[in-house]
């Protein structure tokens, strides 16, 4: 059975509010994804088989968002050759920047592409899918093209008097 090309990972059920937003943009773009919950440190045995399995049913893109040390984007990667990009979730005594040092110190070898702490972050995480998957997709190319002319059209829009 083939699986969605996009996985939204999430250390924790707590971190499903600000994922929802990477799952926001992917639906806008009607890109299939699926969304689980996986932890790095809690299921790190069921979090390695997944990452090493999904590109075998048909998986193309990680997104991974974890709060505090952050550890499940680079878990993930460390089990793929896919790309993985890591959402810093704002929780935590350090309101996210220790989760944002976290997901982009990686060593090298083990990629991580990173984004804005927060939902900011995760609605550009979906985004940044989506523009991996345009790659080979043109009528997502031309879905992209049309979401940044309407981005400026709003810009253009806004009167200040």
């Amino acid at each position: 059975m083939n699986k969605p090309p996009v996985a939204i990972l999430m250390g924790s059920q707590s971190d499903i509010p600000v994922m929802q937003e990477s799952a926001n943009i992917l639906k806008d773009f009607g890109v299939p994804y699926e969304m689980k919950v996986l932890s790095a440190h809690r299921t790190p045995k069921e979090t390695a088989e997944y990452a090493e399995n999904f590109r075998g049913h048909g998986g193309k893109i990680f997104i991974c968002g974890a709060g505090v040390s952050a550890a499940l984007a680079g878990v993930v990667s460390a089990h793929t050759t896919l790309p993985v990009i890591g959402v810093p979730i704002d929780s935590g005594p350090l309101n996210g920047m220790d989760a944002l040092l976290s997901t982009v110190q990686m060593p090298p070898g083990v990629p991580v592409g990173a984004v804005a702490i927060g939902s900011p972050g995760a609605k550009n995480a979906g985004l940044l899918a989506v523009r991996i998957l345009s790659l080979g997709d043109s009528v997502l190319a031309k879905k992209l093209e049309d979401y940044r002319e309407q981005q400026r059209q709003k810009v253009l829009g806004t009167d200040l008097h």
